[in-house]
């Protein structure tokens, strides 16, 4: 049973110049900064590139594309952030908070268009949505304020659940935000909310080894781009400790992970390549409205449940955009 089949990027996307490289003559020149590693963010860059082709844009015809990779290294960004600026490139992209806040600190000048978790706005992004003001604008995919939404899921999914896991990365600053959103969802609702902090890999390994001896009823795993450069390790430790999960993005579900609930970062990568392409065409930041996600997906991989022992309730079976099995 599948809402919609999942088409997996394959081949030539390998393949792509991901590596920083010269301007060439008669090429704009953008930056493209993120958190994560050229490997796990194909699909998005290949949405990124699809947006600018929509806006009449296209890397190595008549554009130039230098991108910086800080692969989890939070610390890098700031750093990254100055070289593309002194590179002079005539847009800067940034994804996921901690990116947008070192572009800001690193320009108050050069265009920056922005995809974030975070409330743009309490972020101090932009002065509004309607009109951002200043350099910046971009993409609001929400993911911070949706944790109360998941933990509601998963107690669809978990009726009985009492004891519930939540892992966030105390690196990315959106995470007092989610807590701020489920620590009191959880309190209304009687459970018991246990906070588990990592922001490397052997610290998800540290993380499951602690909720092997907690054995919670489900874990939510909070909104990181780290972790979902991570979702292989996440997944197959919850699947080994047999905990049932929930995560933010499909693309955990599609790794084997049970349940995810959030937009889409393609749709978003997509939107992005497409300001872009409207600033790069004379558009100012300051009156471009910033877009917010308003497609949610619910994607249930019904082989995962199975192999828990989850009989996954109809109504849910039914409400889901996805069900992979």
């Amino acid at each position: 049973m599948k809402r919609r089949s999942f088409i997996g990027l394959i081949g030539a996307a390998a393949a792509w110049p991901f590596a920083a490289r010269a301007q060439q003559p008669g090429r704009t020149l953008i930056g493209f900064l993120n958190i994560l590693s050229p490997a796990t963010t194909l699909s998005f860059v290949a949405a990124f590139r699809q947006g600018l082709k929509e806006t009449g844009f296209t890397e190595d015809k008549n554009l130039t594309i230098e991108y910086r990779w800080a692969e989890g290294q939070y610390e890098r960004l700031p750093g990254m952030a100055q070289d593309l600026i002194q590179n002079k490139v005539a847009v800067l992209v940034a994804v996921a908070p901690p990116a947008v806040f070192a572009a800001k600190a690193a320009t108050a000048t050069t265009p920056i268009v922005f995809i974030s978790g975070l409330d743009p706005v309490k972020a101090g992004f932009v002065s509004n949505f309607t009109r951002p003001g200043g350099n910046v604008t971009g993409i609001s995919i929400g993911t911070a304020a949706l944790g109360s939404k998941r933990l509601a899921l998963l107690r669809e999914m978990i009726p009985g659940a009492a004891n519930i896991a939540l892992l966030v990365n105390p690196s990315n600053p959106n995470t007092g935000a989610q807590l701020s959103d489920l620590q009191p969802a959880a309190a209304s609702a009687g459970l018991t909310l246990q906070t588990l902090r990592a922001s490397s890999a052997s610290e998800i390994d540290g993380a499951f080894a602690i909720l092997h001896q907690q054995q919670p009823d489900g874990l939510i795993v909070g909104a990181d781009p780290f972790f979902v450069s991570r979702r292989g390790q996440i997944v197959a430790l919850a699947a080994r400790q047999a905990i049932p999960a929930i995560y933010d993005w499909r693309e955990y579900a599609v790794a084997g992970g049970l349940m995810s609930y959030g937009t889409s970062l393609e749709d978003a990568h997509r939107l992005a390549g497409v300001y872009t392409g409207r600033v790069l065409s004379g558009a100012k930041p300051a009156d471009l409205p910033v877009v917010e996600a308003s497609k949610f997906e619910t994607i249930i991989n019904l082989k995962t449940a199975n192999a828990l022992g989850i009989k996954v309730p109809r109504l849910m079976l039914a409400r889901a955009e996805e069900v992979i099995e």
